[in-house]
């Protein structure tokens, strides 16, 4: 019993493929909606999976991996008009004092490092570079980030000290200023402050269109005798191992409030910000737009089952009198129905998989020609492909319903 059931079922496949092969063309037609459905939804999936991953990975360049930053204000997603007012009023930024008092009470901190920053324009000779990052820091900020000198190296602790004009360059200002000369020794200025290169950093790259090459690190003290008080000082630590991340935040976060003086009932006084925070944000953004997104693109794939059904019901009214011979011939209406939702659901499934052929193809030219990375997971390619699979048996049962239904007497007359 068993062996004729499976024999029927790839009689029933053999007739479905002949039938499809047999109309090459209309098949190819009925499934486009299909094709461009699977392939849209595992495009935009991967866009959403891609986005997510760079700027993750841009975040941990940028940030370093298992970093926090204290700051005045610190916060990973939107607040509301009346909190951010209510921070205003209530927030201080962070002293350089505060450094040495944070290191001492932060056993589970690998290292702090302090930084002010801003945008000048920065010069060599008769070139000019517009809108140069300029970071005042400690000298062990190269620790926390993952910057690594390409040539010369970082300026030292006794550099940071003096306050020496000591400038660590990106490749940037490098490739502008030095194409042809030793970068190292040479004096830049910014703005009107002379600064002898020390170092070049190795090549970084840019994140959303934005180069994070065209950029100077020195001492923070002299970034305070050049713009004095008026940037923003910023902390940035970072745990001695990923296990003990969350102590070392909140070991920061005790000093700080003990530092301040604040009561237990007082709230934070300052932000902290992890690279966690910032990461689950964007995770939940992305999440959010996969919810919108996703099930605007499966409209496609339903507007293609309806094609098939239609299809299916053209392919029905032409095959009248072989549906009726093969029911005068025993074949049961079960099996009418298992034929039509067979032939249904291999024309849906070939759609979906030249759909995940045509994705991958588009996935790997959008990974090429722009730096967003385009990940098609597993999940989303069995769910596209049992969605089509799914939509062709769901829009073919009514018309392997209604074969079913043929009376074969009248089925053969009628092709007379």
């Amino acid at each position: 019993m068993i062996r004729l059931r499976f024999a029927l079922f790839w009689e029933a496949v053999r007739i479905a493929l002949q039938s499809i092969w047999a109309h090459k063309l209309r098949a190819f037609l009925t499934l486009l909606g299909i094709i461009i459905g699977v392939s849209s939804v595992l495009l935009v999936s991967a866009s959403i999976e891609g986005l997510e991953t760079y700027v993750e990975t841009a975040v941990s360049k940028a940030l370093g991996s298992n970093t926090f930053i204290l700051a005045r204000f610190a916060t990973s997603g939107r607040v509301s008009d009346e909190e951010w007012e209510k921070m205003v009023r209530r927030n201080k930024a962070p002293k350089l004092e505060d450094l040495d008092f944070l290191r001492a009470r932060c056993a589970a901190c690998d290292q702090i490092a302090a930084e002010m920053s801003g945008t000048h324009n920065t010069y060599f000779g008769s070139e000019e570079m517009l809108d140069t990052q300029i970071r005042g820091v400690t000298a062990n900020m190269m620790y926390l980030t993952d910057l690594t000198v390409e040539e010369g190296r970082f300026f030292t602790d006794t550099e940071e000290e003096h306050s020496t004009f000591a400038a660590v360059i990106g490749t940037d200002l490098k490739e502008k200023f030095f194409h042809s000369v030793d970068p190292i020794g040479q004096v830049i200025k910014v703005e009107s402050y002379p600064f002898r290169v020390v170092g070049v950093l190795e090549k970084m790259g840019s994140v959303f269109g934005n180069s994070l090459d065209n950029v100077v690190y020195t001492p923070i003290g002299a970034y305070h005798k050049m713009f004095g008080g008026r940037r923003q000082l910023n902390f940035r630590g970072k745990s001695t191992t990923r296990a003990n991340f969350d102590v070392a935040v909140e070991q920061v976060r005790v000093a700080m409030r003990a530092r301040r003086h604040l009561r237990p009932n007082e709230d934070d006084d300052f932000g902290l910000l992890t690279t966690d925070d910032i990461n689950n944000n964007v995770a939940a953004f992305t999440g959010a737009i996969a919810v919108v997104v996703i099930p605007i693109t499966c409209i496609s794939l339903l507007v293609g089952g309806i094609v098939v059904m239609n299809i299916m019901l053209v392919s029905v009214t032409e095959r009248t009198f072989e549906i009726g011979l093969r029911k005068a011939l025993g074949a049961r209406r079960r099996d009418i129905v298992y034929q039509f939702l067979i032939e249904a659901f291999v024309l849906a499934a070939s759609g979906g998989a030249i759909g995940l052929v045509l994705a991958f193809v588009g996935a790997n030219i959008i990974e090429n020609t722009t730096p967003i990375p385009m990940t098609i997971t597993l999940a989303y390619i069995i769910l596209s492909l049992g969605f089509s699979g799914g939509i062709g048996i769901i829009f073919g049962i009514y018309p392997a319903i209604k074969a079913s239904r043929l009376d074969p007497i009248v089925a053969i007359s009628a092709e007379r």
